[in-house]
């Protein structure tokens, strides 16, 4: 299974309709977050009966009143799917996966889903999608095969609304024209390889936008809360933010893909990503570089293609550790060649780590 999403090419109408829908969402979602958790403090149901009694309050009351009849002019299938997504956020929440459910804000995003009631939905290729209860909408790029499918999500980024949806297929898996390889994931360099290929990545935060975006933020700060302008402020942001990441994603996408089409075997390190996030010396360039996305990328895109990819242990000393004679050091992040006491080996802090963890085996733990 894998997800296909493309940027709609809207009209104004199409625009404000597809507006009105995630707003659709945002209310039903908080308002029955609201009940919800109003119902279960006060104990008169059991958790498991607590969202059927919203649905029923929202389904024969709340629509029904003449403030809320613009609801009726939408479709049902954001209202139903909205509820689903708050079922799903308190079942994360009871098993410690997430924590508790936050009323949903126009500043997070904008966004709705919608699905077929008659089950799935062949996609004719081209520059046009049919989404159920919604019409027949413009793509800025076609799809370039037919697709079968029942769910959709449709999202705002900046100024641009997507959709994506998933398709229940696998795609062949190509021959890796190369072995192995293992792969050192930086601040100074994105990926260093093995093989002595170094990947620099954009930095878009640092380098593109984060002057831009403070002094932005700082403008919303300073404006009338809920006003024209501060909202204006707002789309800016949200649109440089989509900026920021389209940048982020577009780098990922093409050096993943590279990767599991290439090699065969492929090594990294199964960073502990959230504690290296807790040091601010660092967390800005780590989110920046996308850790976590490069290896869920990396993950599924080695299972598309046919690759195997190995988690090297996070305690495996790859960057104290000489790669010719094994003999360890400390080595400061400052420190950007490994001069090696034992055997005088000098080699690119990276390109060494890398090394190591090409050659990392199970049994090597620990160090």
């Amino acid at each position: 299974m894998f997800a296909v999403k493309r940027a709609l090419k809207l009209n104004n109408n199409e625009a404000t309709l597809m507006a009105k829908h995630a707003g659709f969402r945002r209310v039903v979602f908080n308002f029955g977050l609201s009940l919800r958790t109003q119902m279960y403090s006060e104990g008169k149901l059991s958790d498991s009966k607590v969202l059927n009694e919203v649905k029923k309050v929202l389904t024969n009351h709340v629509k029904k009143q003449p403030e809320f009849a613009w609801m009726n002019q939408l479709s049902s299938r954001v209202y139903q799917n909205a509820l689903i997504d708050l079922k799903d956020a308190f079942s994360r929440y009871r098993s410690g996966k997430a924590g508790h459910p936050k009323f949903a804000s126009r500043r997070h995003g904008q966004s709705f889903t919608v699905d077929s009631s008659n089950g799935k939905v062949l996609l004719s290729a081209g520059k046009t999608i049919k989404i159920p209860t919604l019409g027949t909408f413009r793509l800025h790029e076609p799809l370039e095969c037919g697709y079968v499918s029942q769910t959709f999500t449709i999202s705002k980024e900046g100024s641009r609304w997507f959709i994506s949806f998933c398709v229940d297929a696998e795609r062949l898996p190509v021959e890796q024209s190369q072995a192995a390889v293992g792969i050192d994931v930086g601040i100074k360099y994105a990926a260093t390889l093995s093989n002595q290929q170094v990947f620099d990545a954009p930095k878009p935060l640092k380098a593109r936008a984060k002057t831009k975006l403070a002094s932005l933020q700082r403008k919303a700060s300073k404006q009338v809360k809920g006003s024209n302008n501060q909202r204006k402020t707002y789309n800016k942001i949200s649109r440089l933010h989509a900026q920021i990441a389209c940048i982020r994603k577009d780098f990922l996408h093409k050096l993943t893909t590279y990767l599991a089409k290439t090699f065969k075997l492929i090594k990294i390190e199964d960073l502990n990503i959230k504690g290296m996030m807790a040091n601010h010396k660092l967390a800005g360039a780590i989110s920046d570089i996308g850790f976590y996305e490069f290896k869920r990328q990396l993950d599924y895109k080695c299972q598309m293609y046919g690759a195997n990819l190995v988690l090297v242990d996070q305690w495996f000393p790859s960057s104290k550790s000489c790669s010719n004679c094994g003999s360890k050091k400390d080595m400061p992040l400052g420190i950007r060649t490994y001069d090696c006491p034992a055997c005088g080996r000098s080699i690119d802090r990276d390109l060494n780590a890398s090394m190591n963890i090409l050659n990392w085996e199970p049994s090597a733990r620990g160090g």
